[in-house]
């Protein structure tokens, strides 16, 4: 089967759509002879926050000398972005076999995310993998990566999130999320809403988990000169640099830290310099990602998809760059609630232009535009997205900040065109 050929069937597996429940990808496991059982895996599930934590965490591994993965979704370009090993993607060659050969196992109601997770699990097995780093996708205990033992679990900050299938309050949605941790296993928590915390709580009572708390248990905090100070369960840290930048990285950055300090007492010994060294090499696209352009412009890549991830957009703008003219590029999909995305997002901008990324649920540029001026705020749509940064770059003078944002699918394919790269549309 040819390469086109497979992707296209294994996306084709997009017509499913999300199915919760572990049932199908267990037996695809079984049939596959059980590779998540030849390594050892830390989940991170919340709703933002998750890939960064996860990133930080699988690059802390990395610098300790552990043969370390990393499983992670959406992609922005290219699919092998999901497979990760020491830092390093799936070589293409290998991974168009191993789709070809996992479609002939395959079942014929396996979902794309089922069949993807499946894949990882037999790629970091293949490979030797000592410790995998699974970042969920919808997140809780009928997410795919839930068939995954795992010995600890990480949860980023929660918030209303896929309330079709995960419930229609904090405290439903955080316990379907908190669920996905093995009983009697460590649960590292960023800070939460109360009644998110509160359900978190129950769920470690029932299931003898132990909760390691953010600014209970460990804390950090930015210093003068923007170095990270970490104040751990065994160790404290001072200046330290996350290779990913924002300031809102700080609780992912610290979660990540207490997570290496937990495994390293259950047995994975990660050493004070590679805590260090690993939060500084850790690199994640698209997440605040700048590009220098002509005439000292430069450009801010940042998914910033929903309010939380605008809010902290916003902030990190009006802290990092107040006073800077800023030109958005904004993109989002038909979807998301706008009310709470829009507004932090809109005041920042002196000019706005609206565009669709190349994905059937995008709203329209025009769309949006329209949306845009019932904030308050006039927008120019472009159309597609390598139309909108042309458009920004002729509005920018000199010193000029361009953001994209809205949407991971926006900003994967204005990083391939920024790159030059050709972006494959399809995700899941």
């Amino acid at each position: 089967m040819a390469v086109s050929t497979a992707l296209a069937e294994l996306f084709g597996r997009r017509r499913f759509a999300i199915q919760p429940g572990t049932e199908r990808i267990k037996a695809l496991l079984t049939r596959l002879g059980n590779p998540e059982q030849r390594f050892q895996s830390i989940h991170v599930v919340g709703t933002n926050g998750k890939g960064s934590s996860a990133c930080f965490l699988a690059s802390i591994l990395t610098a300790a000398g552990h043969r370390s993965g990393l499983f992670t979704s959406p992609h922005l370009i290219r699919y092998a972005e999901r497979f990760r090993l020491n830092g390093q993607e799936i070589p293409q060659q290998r991974l168009d076999q191993l789709i070809t050969d996992l479609l002939q196992v395959a079942g014929p109601e396996d979902t794309f995310f089922e069949l993807t997770t499946a894949l990882a699990c037999c790629w970091f097995a293949e490979c030797g993998a000592q410790l995998v780093v699974f970042e969920a996708g919808m997140g809780g205990q009928a997410d795919a990566t839930a068939a995954v033992p795992a010995l600890a679990t990480l949860i980023t900050p929660i918030a209303l999130d896929h309330q079709l299938w995960l419930g229609t309050s904090l405290a439903a949605i955080a316990t379907e999320k908190a669920a996905i941790a093995e009983a009697d296993s460590p649960i590292i928590c960023a800070p939460q809403q109360p009644e998110a915390l509160d359900a978190i709580v129950r769920r470690c009572r029932s299931t003898n988990n132990r909760l390691l708390l953010a600014e209970r248990d460990f804390s950090a905090r930015w210093e003068a000169d923007g170095s990270l100070s970490y104040y751990g369960l065994q160790q404290d840290i001072n200046d330290l640099t996350p290779g990913i930048p924002g300031r809102y990285q700080l609780w992912n950055a610290a979660c990540a830290l207490a997570t290496a300090e937990q495994l390293t007492a259950m047995g994975c010994a990660v050493s004070r310099s590679a805590l260090k060294n690993g939060l500084a090499a850790a690199h994640w696209p698209g997440r605040l990602e700048r590009f220098s352009l002509a005439d000292n412009v430069e450009l801010l890549l940042d998914g910033a998809h929903n309010p939380a991830g605008a809010t902290a957009l916003a902030e990190s703008l009006q802290h990092d760059q107040p006073g800077r003219r800023v030109i958005l590029v904004l993109g989002v999909m038909a979807d998301k609630e706008l009310s709470g995305l829009l507004p932090p997002l809109l005041p920042l901008a002196d000019e706005i232009i609206t565009v669709a990324p190349d994905q059937e649920r995008a709203l329209g540029a025009d769309q949006l535009a329209a949306q845009c001026a019932h904030y308050g705020r006039s927008a120019q749509p472009a159309g597609s997205v390598e139309a909108g940064i042309a458009k920004a770059q002729g509005l920018a003078r000199p010193g000029n900040l361009i953001v994209v944002a809205g949407s991971l699918f926006t900003v994967g394919e204005a990083r391939a065109t920024l790159t030059g790269q050709t972006c494959c549309a399809v995700r899941g």
